[in-house]
């Protein structure tokens, strides 16, 4: 997905940022949070919808907006760049398919191995017992 057809959907808005930057950080609002309406853009199917919901849940508030605070950069423009970014990714990675984790079978070399590694770890235990006589 193109961070072109996102970016008119996306709704910024800036707050004052906390953290380094001195008297810079109490005067000016560098903080960005982007945030984009989930149902009401038409840039996604039905399919992609749920999706995007079930696997960023925890990113979506109550109004159906994807949320995103960036406040790494001291700079306004930086932080909005770099939260369009994130949010971007984020659906790219939730709009990913899983591939299907195909099974293997455990071969013969590692089999013998591990029995293998039994027996003598049990020879080691066995032979750390006492020696009694009495007993034939």
């Amino acid at each position: 997905m193109q961070h072109a057809f996102i970016i008119p959907h996306i709704r910024f808005q800036t707050t004052r940022s906390g953290g380094k930057g001195g008297q810079n950080v109490n005067k000016v609002e560098t903080a960005v949070i982007a945030s984009l309406q989930v149902e009401a853009t038409g840039l996604f199917t039905d399919e992609q919808r749920a999706l995007i919901k079930e696997k960023l849940a925890n990113r979506i508030n109550a109004e159906n907006e994807l949320m995103v605070k960036s406040q790494v950069h001291r700079s306004q423009h930086a932080n909005k760049q770099e939260a369009t970014e994130v949010l971007c990714k984020l659906i790219q990675r939730a709009l990913e398919k899983k591939r299907p984790r195909i099974a293997t079978k455990v071969s013969r070399a590692a089999v013998e191995n591990r029995l293998q590694r039994k027996k003598v770890q049990s020879e080691r235990k066995s032979n750390r017992k006492k020696f009694r006589s009495d007993s034939a």
